[in-house]
């Protein structure tokens, strides 16, 4: 219980992103973003040029690019939806080269708008990975509430990641236990004993909870979390942090300037 939580999208390092304050990062990722999704899916260019921007920044904070590519493939569900939009998409239709012959045409709305999930999706995911990379969880808890987040957000997030890590042990004990006991998770009709222990871990979870609850206010909780640093954000702290995010505001323009 005593032990830190660090979580394995984490990249520990000294480089002046990592040094950043965790509220400029959160707010520069979050422009970032907003920057991305507002530029037109026409304007292709444009997107080669956030990557671009991503790429400086990893340089920077030393983040090998292999690293990012492994941990980036968390949203490879989306981009089998973008693969079915050019076949399920509306007219006009455009035929394959090459394959005529079998009557194989896609739609070009559809290709648009698989090119436009695949491209924002993956920078959009990229970006938050940046992010995680470059800043502990603590930290990230104390951006938000720096940024005057609600004060009931912060605190689940807090008791969630204080706690998963007891939640996933009780779960590891749970599936040992059914295994001694001659439970084997590869066969079928095991299904339903693997529900009932998800359903026994909702209840322990539940019951551990308010254990904790109660726990918290025969000791003084008043419902918000106590500041966890009072350490001070200066002026060159948001110019350094916001400068990509000037970048990002041009080639927006720029994109919009040219479709």
């Amino acid at each position: 219980m005593g032990a830190g939580h660090s979580h394995p999208l984490y990249l520990a390092g000294a480089s002046p992103v990592h040094r950043l304050p965790s509220e400029v990062k959160i707010v520069a990722a979050f422009l970032g973003v907003v920057c991305v999704v507002a530029t037109p899916r026409e304007a292709f260019p444009v997107f080669g040029g956030y990557l671009l921007l991503l790429a400086a920044i990893w340089t920077v904070a030393r983040i090998p690019p292999t690293w990012m590519a492994r941990r980036s493939l968390i949203e490879a569900p989306f981009v089998v939806l973008a693969v079915l939009l050019p076949f399920t998409g509306g007219d006009p239709h455009i035929a394959v080269p090459g394959l005529s012959w079998s009557g194989l045409a896609l739609s070009e709305p559809g290709l648009l708008g698989a090119w436009n999930i695949l491209v924002k999706g993956t920078l959009g995911v990229l970006t938050s990975l940046t992010l995680a990379a470059t800043t502990p969880l603590r930290d990230l808890l104390l951006g938000l509430q720096r940024l005057h987040a609600p004060g009931l957000v912060v605190t689940i997030a807090t008791l969630m990641l204080r706690y998963i890590d007891v939640i996933a042990a009780e779960a590891r004990r749970m599936r040992l236990a059914r295994i001694s006991r001659g439970h084997d998770p590869r066969f079928l009709w095991q299904a339903g004993a693997t529900a009932r222990g998800v359903g026994s871990l909702f209840v322990r979870s539940y019951e551990r909870g308010e254990r904790v609850h109660l726990a918290m206010l025969s000791r003084g909780w008043t419902g918000e979390m106590p500041r966890l640093s009072d350490a001070v954000t200066t002026r060159r702290h948001w110019c350094t942090g916001l400068a990509p995010v000037a970048v990002a505001a041009a080639l927006v323009v720029t994109g919009w300037a040219t479709t």
